[in-house]
């Protein structure tokens, strides 16, 4: 009897400690909140592509002075590189030869001047005689061939004289433009070869430097592009009725701050490169573009559009593609695969994949991946110590 009420009161005893064990027992972790993210909206900004070329500057105008007549150099009346005007006196060559031949060719003239005079008035006496019948008509034609003769020996030697003048005036050599001017060539006292067959002497090169050249050129696709922007072939007249403005940039300088605008679009596309040549005209007044120097242009590649802008750190890669990651409407992490364009004051151009409601994360990328839920926070409402 007593160990049947011992097994009696055991089991309620031992379920009693079994459930105060359970109840004592560590309850399971609760689920991590979800990651912050900072987002925002893609930046709307009107934009224009453009596209950048090499070229080089070329002087709008290049003569070479060269010695018109021979001769011994006297004087050389310019520094070297220095600006000349146009009428400037730029070399000398000793005109006393010149100025003798001149003399004796106004000699000459003074001679014929003389003989025709005479030729006039023996043909007017013949014409007397003739009516008095007192010479024949054969002796008035050779009185009036002999008048011929002498005005034409006339004219002669007054083209002698212009040549002899203008030899006279072709030694001294002035600049023909306005420009700037090489070094010389020849120094005083040299004999320098004229004419007007070659084998003339150089003596110096001017070259205009205000406004100047800026040439380059650019490929066949890129030539089709631009004429289907401009909807009409593209050459010098729609150019210029487009009014196609163009930037450019030295070298050492780092953006596109002097302007100017096309003048020239060639009317053939090289055989050989398969490119078409391409010239603009920039002002130069303060003398710092050079013929020769090269720089980068910069020519409109589209119509003004409105852009989509992210900043560059918010794009991914994944092999060759390109994504961002943007949160939906219910949080959740969503990649969007991207078309780049240019990089726009730190911003990156997204052509195509995007849309301008979609927010895009920019901060936290590390802790974001798709599918997951996350916290976003607006990047506006993120104080600057924090936004990245």
């Amino acid at each position: 009897m007593t160990l049947s009420l011992f097994r009696f009161v055991s089991v309620p005893l031992a379920l009693s400690m079994l459930l105060s064990a359970c109840s004592e027992a560590p309850k399971a972790p609760a689920a991590p909140p979800p990651p912050e993210v900072t987002v925002m909206q893609p930046k709307q900004q009107t934009l224009q592509d453009e596209d950048e070329y090499v070229g080089r500057f070329v002087a709008i105008n290049t003569v070479e002075v060269r010695a018109r007549v021979s001769g011994y150099l006297e004087n050389v009346n310019f520094r070297d590189g220095s600006r000349v005007k146009q009428g400037d006196l730029l070399f000398s060559i000793d005109r006393r030869p010149f100025q003798n031949t001149l003399d004796q060719a106004r000699a000459n003239l003074a001679q014929a001047l003389s003989n025709r005079d005479y030729a006039e008035q023996d043909f007017a006496r013949a014409q007397q005689l003739v009516r008095d019948k007192t010479i024949t008509e054969q002796a008035l034609d050779q009185r009036l061939q002999s008048l011929r003769n002498a005005k034409a020996s006339v004219e002669a030697n007054q083209a002698q004289v212009k040549q002899a003048e203008l030899d006279l005036q072709f030694t001294e050599l002035r600049a023909p433009l306005d420009g700037r001017i090489g070094d010389r060539r020849v120094s005083p006292g040299n004999l320098v070869t004229g004419g007007a067959a070659g084998g003339t002497s150089l003596l110096a090169t001017i070259v205009t430097q205000d406004p100047i050249h800026f040439e380059f050129t650019l490929d066949e696709s890129a030539y089709l592009r631009y004429k289907r922007l401009m909807g009409a072939p593209l050459d010098q007249a729609t150019a210029v009725a487009s009014d196609l403005a163009v930037s450019l940039k030295l070298i050492d300088e780092a953006s596109f701050t002097h302007q100017g605008h096309i003048d020239f679009i060639d009317n053939v596309i090289d055989r050989s490169t398969g490119t078409m040549r391409i010239r603009a005209a920039f002002a130069n007044s303060d003398d710092v573009f050079t013929p020769g120097m090269f720089a980068r242009i910069k020519i409109p590649a589209s119509k003004p559009y409105t852009a989509l802008l992210v900043p560059d750190e918010a794009i991914g890669s994944e092999q060759v593609r390109k994504v961002v990651m943007t949160v939906n409407a219910d949080n959740t992490v969503v990649p969007k695969y991207v078309e780049l364009g240019a990089l726009v004051n730190g911003l990156r151009v997204i052509r195509k994949g995007l849309a301008a409601e979609d927010r895009v994360i920019v901060n936290g990328l590390v802790r974001a991946r798709p599918g997951m839920k996350v916290a976003p926070r607006d990047a506006a409402a993120v104080p600057p110590a924090k936004a990245q």
